[in-house]
């Protein structure tokens, strides 16, 4: 029964995670779409499947936020040093792939002997649309 999973819904949960490279989704989010076709139970279900499968990644930002999943396209491997910055007002979060901060990374590494873990790496601050017109 290896292959339960490889259902009609499944397969919609897959093509909709497929279509929205880059964002960060939560299984509330996921199941809102799928309302009256996939069951909460087998939203979660699937989504933690693939993870396992290597298909999402899942990330928990903090406990008191709910994880965020993204697809993750198995011939793209610049994922792998994805660092987030988190929107302390509204909860965005925003994807930093950045020279700058991978620098700081090695940094880290040589000088004092610490290695970061890019996938678990959150900066807290204010997105853009937050800013408007006040001063950090």
């Amino acid at each position: 029964m290896k292959n339960a999973y490889k259902t009609r819904q499944s397969s919609q949960l897959l093509t909709y995670l497929k279509e929205h490279p880059g964002q960060h989704l939560t299984a509330g989010e996921i199941r809102r779409v799928f309302f009256d076709t996939i069951s909460t139970a087998t939203v979660y279900r699937r989504l933690e499947k693939l993870v396992q499968e290597g298909l999402l990644k899942k990330y928990i930002i903090d406990e008191n936020s709910p994880a965020c999943y993204e697809y993750v396209d198995p011939h793209d491997h610049h994922g792998e040093t994805c660092y987030h910055c988190k929107c302390e007002r509204c909860g965005k979060l925003i994807h930093l792939e950045c020279n700058e901060i991978k620098e700081l990374g090695e940094h880290l590494a040589q000088e004092h002997g610490f290695k970061v873990d890019p996938l678990r790496t959150v900066l807290y601050g204010l997105c853009s649309e937050c800013q408007k017109g006040q001063a950090l």
